[in-house]
């Protein structure tokens, strides 16, 4: 077990992976550390032999709630340490993030593709991206009523006015014109239960 800072960075995660094959990375911490983790293995094209384990630190974490995790954290680390790993689709983001658990936005005004559905247009009261099974699920809330929709596919593009995107519980450091999350060619090998 070696402790890295939050968010870690190449630096940090890339040594942890030298010599090692087929062995679980655990991450205990919160989804932007996880989603800072994956990162690493993704670039370093470990994701075929490297499984992944989350422990959240954040009973509230969307992560958690998606790869079915127990909320008690000596369970879900039980569950990191002797579970067997399933592939998971992998969402990543234009910016060469990876979207862990969810990436909000709202009130937001422009327009989103779900492939080539239309997600909204106009104005919603919230836009949110999750991964899915086949890519990225997206929810968008309109009007005062509060009406749901929801689309599903391998890729969404939203263009909008400035907007701030937070994601995997991180808001971006400046608003957005643009943003786009889409399935990666390879899966990512989860620990979960979910």
């Amino acid at each position: 077990m070696r402790e890295v800072p939050a968010q870690p960075g190449r630096n940090d995660v890339d040594p942890l992976l030298e010599g090692t094959s087929g062995e679980p990375l655990i991450v205990v911490g919160t989804d932007a550390d996880l989603a800072a983790v994956v990162v690493r293995i993704m670039r370093k094209n470990r994701l075929g032999d490297t499984p992944v384990g989350y422990v959240p630190v954040d009973p509230a974490s969307p992560a958690a709630r998606l790869w079915g995790l127990p909320a008690d954290p000596a369970d879900a680390l039980a569950l990191a340490r002797d579970g067997e790993p399933r592939p998971r689709a992998l969402v990543r983001d234009d910016s060469g993030g990876v979207l862990m658990g969810e990436a909000t936005i709202g009130p937001v005004t422009g327009e989103a593709y779900c492939d080539d559905v239309v997600a909204f247009r106009g104005s919603a009261r919230s836009f949110l991206v999750r991964p899915g099974a086949g890519g990225v699920r997206v929810r968008v809330v309109r009007g005062l009523l509060r009406r749901a929709s929801e689309v599903s596919g391998r890729a969404c593009q939203l263009g909008c006015h400035p907007a701030t995107v937070v994601q995997n519980g991180v808001p971006h450091p400046r608003p957005l014109t643009r943003r786009t999350w889409y399935r990666h060619t390879e899966d990512l090998l989860a620990i979960h239960s979910g």
